[in-house]
């Protein structure tokens, strides 16, 4: 973290750096760094970024690694429960509308209200007499993804030209313009969310042997199935409010997790949070430094390290098949 906050169109050695965020924090054991602008740029643009950054990593990782014990589906993440579309949907019609009721606060409480709302759709298709069935809500969450962003694209689409940068950028994913205000629900929500989902590991193990193994253990699977994914939604949502829609990294990192350690949720949900807190920080460093000064979306980076890494994945697959 210290590196990443060093690095960047303008660069800061680590160890002023260490010593800027040292004196703020903790005053009376580190002796205060030179003054300048290095100060501004380390505490009040780069530091709440690799904060969140952490923070988002993080959460995309540990939901994608819970859907997909959830759903038991390889393919899992984010955008088959239609949370990252429908926040999605909601921060663009803030861009390209203007509607701000709730001021500065306006773009991330309509994504966070968007993802909710399509997450409620997808529930309510998928719920076929009381139950929640993962084809159904696969099947139910494609459906309103494909919805919502058919009606984002077409605001882009007609929307002024000064407009739709800023949208695209948004449904592309970046940290760029974070703020203190804006890292503090998220981290509170990412880290309960981690927490608890750890302490559901035990259980989210009892369904990789389906319903009636799970059943036969003694667990409410269809209770658990959607308390699980009613805790998605909301990081989901929490996370995608402030970050935009960053694709591959829910689906990416518990592979590589599960590649290395196995499949026992005790581990792979601790890991999974570390690992892309991790990715997504440098993700973050790259979008700021390769094409500087201007940024590059950080789903765009995302994408183009997930389609090689599953690729890899599907090879490695067709051998051990053919072996």
């Amino acid at each position: 973290m210290i590196a990443a906050v060093g690095l960047g169109p303008v660069s800061i050695p680590f160890g002023d750096v260490a010593q800027v965020i040292g004196h703020r924090y903790l005053p009376g054991l580190v002796e205060p760094a030179p003054a300048g602008p290095q100060a501004v740029i380390v505490l009040d643009i780069r530091l709440p970024r690799v904060l969140l950054g952490t923070a988002v990593g993080a959460g995309l990782a540990t939901v994608g690694a819970v859907l997909q014990a959830v759903l038991r589906n390889p393919l899992a993440d984010p955008y088959l429960i239609g949370a990252s579309s429908g926040a999605s949907f909601g921060a663009v019609l803030v861009i390209i509308v203007g509607i701000t009721p709730f001021g500065l606060f306006s773009l991330p409480v309509a994504a966070f209200l968007g993802a909710m709302a399509a997450f409620a759709l997808v529930m309510l298709l998928a719920g076929g007499r009381g139950t929640v069935a993962p084809t159904r809500l696969i099947l139910a969450g494609v459906a309103v993804a494909a919805f919502t962003e058919a009606i984002t694209h077409y605001l882009v689409l007609t929307s002024p030209d000064k407009d739709v940068r800023s949208a695209m950028f948004w449904t592309l994913g970046g940290l760029g313009g974070t703020q203190w205000r804006d890292i503090g629900v998220p981290i509170a929500v990412v880290v309960a969310g981690t927490l608890w989902f750890w302490a559901q590991s035990g259980r989210l193990n009892a369904l990789v042997l389906g319903e009636e193994g799970a059943t036969s253990l003694g667990l409410e699977v269809g209770r658990l199935r959607r308390r699980m994914i009613i805790g998605c939604a909301v990081v989901i949502g929490a996370v995608v409010a402030v970050s935009g829609g960053i694709g591959f990294v829910a689906l990416m990192v518990p592979h590589a997790v599960r590649l290395a350690v196995g499949g026992d949720n005790r581990r792979v949900l601790p890991l999974s949070a570390l690992t892309g807190a991790i990715l997504l920080l440098w993700v973050d460093v790259s979008a700021r430094v390769l094409n500087r000064p201007d940024e590059i979306p950080i789903g765009v980076i995302t994408a183009v390290l997930g389609a090689p890494f599953f690729l890899a994945l599907l090879r490695r697959a067709d051998r051990k098949e053919w072996r």
